[in-house]
């Protein structure tokens, strides 16, 4: 007699000649399934039905005050001792100033700092001050009347002392077709190339 020891456990089925073993599951696999099923219900507990913990939206709004309250504290410190900065002449964070520059100054200053639809920054005549605390200045601040936007929050203290270094060294540079002086009557020269 040549019985099969899967034969008690054969399903009823089959499919292209293919039947299905009733196999029981591994006992790790059932203990972790009721142990997500245990898991699942203290969770629903704890954070919707009492309440006790919070929510995710509400996890991340206290992240975010808490990220803020770090920011302000940094541009205030950063702020109380504006006075006393000086231009860097590291060239890395030269370069980190030129960076930033030519992705949120040049499309208003051009990329030579020759001026469009902001100043000219290689000129004598800057209309905020020329040195460069009332650059720092006037990078934090923004000059909105002029359609500048504050950088404070956006850029932390120090990618604004790399970019206003960099702004420092434009000074006295000669680009090409600059935008006349702010202080000047200005004529029509015609269109610009970077027009």
């Amino acid at each position: 007699m040549n019985s099969n020891p899967n034969d008690g456990k054969l399903m009823d089925h089959e499919a292209d000649g293919i039947k299905e073993l009733d196999n029981l599951l591994p006992r790790w696999w059932v203990w972790l399934f009721n142990l997500s099923i245990v898991f699942a219900a203290f969770y629903m507990i704890y954070y919707h039905v009492a309440g006790v913990g919070d929510l995710q939206a509400a996890e991340y709004t206290k992240e975010w005050q808490r990220g803020e309250e770090i920011k302000s504290a940094a541009i205030a410190k950063f702020e109380s001792g504006i006075a006393t900065l000086t231009p860097s002449q590291d060239k890395a964070v030269l370069g980190e100033g030129q960076r930033l520059f030519f992705n949120y100054c040049a499309p208003c200053h051009r990329p030579d700092g020759g001026g469009l639809v902001g100043p000219n920054l290689c000129d004598d005549y800057w209309i905020h001050g020329s040195n460069y605390v009332d650059n720092v200045k006037t990078i934090i601040n923004g000059v909105p009347a002029k359609g500048m936007l504050a950088w404070r929050g956006v850029l932390n203290p120090d990618q604004i002392k790399a970019v206003s270094s960099y702004v420092y060294t434009l000074r006295g540079t000669n680009p090409k077709n600059p935008k006349p002086a702010e202080n000047t009557v200005q004529a029509p020269t015609g269109p610009s190339a970077f027009e």
